[in-house]
């Protein structure tokens, strides 16, 4: 299966290239490496381009204006020029493990959406990383277990590795275990939901949108802790400006019985 992998990103090119760079040297080289930029300034592109010349895979630039947080039209955008069989996605500032494309081959199947989980840096941990530009992805063990006994991370549980697909179909009617900042579905089953719903703009929700009406079509979820575990550099909370618009529209999507988004993969070229 061929793996397409879409990171989003806003105007943080530091945590952005952390990303790119783990993904620059995976044990598996994914089919692309899709940016979905939502408006970022020009320094974005320039990384971009830079790290293109040495990328092992096709590294494209999806752009969209910044008209505001639209993180379901931009996925959609960069899935468009996606050419995989499968397409993982990926916050921008959530640095994946050397082997995480690989693991998501023996996970990834039709029918199925797979859930990762993260481990939480703290802001002191994320500023020493960016500023230094350490290469997140190569850490040892034992230099994870002294991050946390000073509190630069949350837990450690995710660096461990369970193979096999046995027990990860415990919660796979559980939309919340559904994040989109570490989460992949079968490209067939993309478009046969059409994508994300463009009507939730601002932070909150649209990945859940999406997970309810994957469920609704028969997509299951498939947890991919003890796998496809990464590292989240810590940011400031977004703006929860949106969250009770967007909570409405989660809500009126559990009540119908819509599969398809009515703005969505589909409606980018009309």
């Amino acid at each position: 299966m061929r793996i397409s992998v879409i990171v989003t990103t806003y105007n943080r090119p530091r945590a952005l290239a952390r990303v790119l760079h783990a993904l620059q040297e995976q044990t598996l080289a994914p089919a692309e490496v899709v940016v979905a930029d939502d408006g970022s300034r020009e320094d974005t592109a320039e990384l971009i381009e830079r790290i293109q010349q040495d990328f092992p895979s096709p590294l494209i630039h999806a752009w969209q204006p910044d008209e505001g947080f639209r993180a379901g039209a931009v996925r959609n955008l960069a899935a468009s020029k996606a050419s995989g069989d499968w397409v993982h996605f990926l916050d921008g500032d959530c640095v994946p493990q050397v082997s995480f494309v690989e693991r998501i081959t023996r996970l990834a199947q039709p029918g199925w959406m797979l859930a990762g989980d993260r481990m939480m840096l703290s802001e002191a941990l994320t500023n020493q990383i960016e500023q230094d530009a350490e290469p997140l992805h190569r850490w040892t063990r034992a230099q994870w277990r002294q991050a946390r006994q000073r509190a630069g991370v949350n837990r450690l549980l995710p660096l461990r590795y369970w193979p096999f697909k046995l027990g990860r179909g415990l919660r796979r009617s559980d939309w919340r275990t559904f994040r989109t900042a570490n989460a992949g579905i079968c490209r067939q089953d993309f478009i046969a939901v059409n994508g994300f719903e463009c009507d939730l703009k601002g932070w909150g929700f649209e990945d859940s949108e999406f997970a309810v009406r994957a469920l609704r079509a028969g997509v299951q979820i498939r947890s991919a802790r003890l796998a496809l575990g990464v590292f989240h550099l810590w940011h400031k909370p977004e703006p929860r400006d949106s969250v009770k618009q967007n909570q409405a529209l989660l809500d009126q999507a559990m009540r119908s019985t819509q599969i398809r988004a009515r703005d969505g993969f589909a409606e980018l070229s009309v």
